[in-house]
């Protein structure tokens, strides 16, 4: 994709409904979810987690970046 339709599809993203940007970013979410590589890493920390291995709400805010 060129940069110039990468960035009119940004603009027309922008001038959706929330309730069609909400839509819009669970399509975008469900498509990423479809790929190889995040099925392997989701199963990777789920065997983590049943290991133990777990984070706590503040170590999460933290990683997020909402600390």
């Amino acid at each position: 994709m060129t940069a110039t339709a990468f960035f009119e599809l940004k603009q027309r993203a922008s001038r959706l409904s929330e309730g069609d940007r909400r839509r819009l970013s669970a399509y975008l979410v469900r498509l990423g979810q479809e790929r190889g590589s995040w099925k392997r890493e989701t199963a990777r920390r789920l065997k983590e987690m049943e290991e133990g291995k777990k984070v706590s709400v503040a170590d999460l805010r933290k990683q997020l970046g909402h600390a």
